[in-house]
């Protein structure tokens, strides 16, 4: 489990086709330190999606990603030199900065635009068909891996404010708009949704 808050700016130094070439590895560069104490088999969220250590040295850790991740989030558009949001698991006694995330995307959102207010810059997010209804004004949504708080939800797009702390420690700051990102709907609103529904066919 992760919360949410990015503790490092990783860099993809090495794109390696695996299994007949549908899979991949793939080789990222941390910064000095980061990955102290992290073993074989950890778990890091990497930019919004969980992925196991399969090797590790120094200030590298390579993963694995399969072609259903690929296919299912931004990772099979990962190219050498893209800086990737990284967030180690959860332990015990740790800070809850964020909230509770998976590190199971639910799907692929576009940014439709970035715009000044005030301190701070608004961006907007246009959903894949069918997440709109997970997302509330003022609840939690996870963008490439990071914990944001919804400001507005209009139809399929939804509006948040970051200020520019969150823009120069993770890599959103390197977005435009019509790049894609890696959506992880807040797990309470899934549970939410999933017990209505079950709710409805016990009423029917």
């Amino acid at each position: 489990m992760f919360t949410g808050i990015v503790t490092a700016i990783g860099t993809i130094r090495r794109l390696t086709p695996i299994g007949a070439g549908q899979d991949m590895r793939v080789a990222i560069g941390t910064p000095p330190g980061w990955l102290q104490g992290v073993a074989l088999g950890a778990s890091i969220c990497c930019s919004g999606c969980c992925l196991t250590v399969v090797a590790q040295e120094g200030d590298l850790f390579e993963v694995e990603i399969s072609a259903e991740s690929l296919s299912r989030t931004t990772l099979g558009g990962w190219r050498e030199g893209m800086r990737i949001n990284l967030e180690r698991s959860l332990r015990m006694g740790d800070e809850m900065g964020g909230h509770v995330v998976s590190g199971h995307v639910d799907g692929v959102a576009e940014v439709l635009s970035v715009t000044p207010e005030n301190g701070s810059h608004r961006w907007r997010f246009r959903l894949p068909p069918g997440l709109a209804r997970f997302v509330a004004e003022k609840g939690s949504i996870t963008v490439d891996g990071v914990s944001l708080t919804v400001n507005e939800v209009e139809g399929e797009s939804f509006g948040v404010n970051l200020i520019p702390h969150t823009t120069e420690a993770t890599a959103l700051g390197t977005l435009a708009p019509g790049a894609r990102v890696n959506i992880e709907i807040d797990m309470l609103a899934r549970y939410v949704a999933r017990l209505r529904q079950f709710e409805g066919q016990s009423g029917a």
